[in-house]
């Protein structure tokens, strides 16, 4: 499985690069508003300069041609580009477009299998599935991830299921059990994976019997 981050924060991009399991970025235009990014060009180019994975940059224009214009420009900054498209009909035509030209897409705010499979058959790189928001509403998220799953390797469509909305460790274990291509998270949810309370426990155990042998030393 491959991690992505979900941020448009840059220090923590760079700090998840460090720590050498970053596969690719996924930003929006929430989290870009919340880091208060006025120049998101040339945002995604300081990404792609220190991420060589994909890194998916959002559209917002909701009509085919805006969509078209925004996504060829977004295209333009570096390889690894991917143009993120909303799931709404005039995206699915965008990415129909895209993918003939060579563009690779995210189609996102994917919610239901029926959405996904008409994504895959547009030909979208990535689909992107919330699970935290339908988790919110009682509903089960990675029954999605599942489905659409199953249904990709049912027919063998190349699109690849990105896990996105992630709110905590335990989407990422189901995610990658279920054998979903990408799970974005955020920055917090990338530290939590490697944490666990016995860990903890043993290292500092192992520490002070050490410095208890050092001290009988003396």
């Amino acid at each position: 499985m491959k991690f992505f981050i979900d941020t448009a924060n840059l220090g923590e991009i760079r700090e998840a690069h460090e720590m050498g399991v970053l596969d690719g970025v996924t930003t929006n235009p929430s989290l870009c508003a919340k880091e208060g990014i006025s120049d998101f060009e040339g945002f995604i180019a300081e990404i792609c300069d220190l991420v060589e994975g994909d890194v998916s940059a959002e559209v917002v224009s909701t009509d085919f041609n805006g969509m078209l214009e925004e996504g060829r420009r977004l295209a333009g900054i570096a390889e690894n580009v991917v143009v993120k498209v909303p799931l709404i009909k005039d995206g699915i035509k965008a990415i129909k477009t895209f993918s003939d030209e060579g563009i690779k897409t995210n189609c996102t705010l994917c919610f239901s299998t029926t959405q996904a499979l008409v994504a895959a058959k547009a030909g979208a790189g990535y689909i992107s599935p919330f699970v935290g928001r339908l988790d919110d509403i009682s509903t089960d998220g990675m029954q999605l991830i599942a489905e659409i799953v199953q249904m990709y390797e049912n027919y063998g469509y190349d699109t690849e299921v990105l896990v996105a909305s992630i709110r905590h460790p335990m989407h990422v274990a189901e995610a990658a059990q279920l054998g979903a291509d990408v799970s974005t998270m955020p920055f917090p949810v990338i530290e939590k994976l490697i944490k666990h309370p016995l860990t903890d426990i043993g290292l500092k155990k192992f520490l002070d019997d050490w410095n208890k042998l050092q001290d009988s030393l003396k």
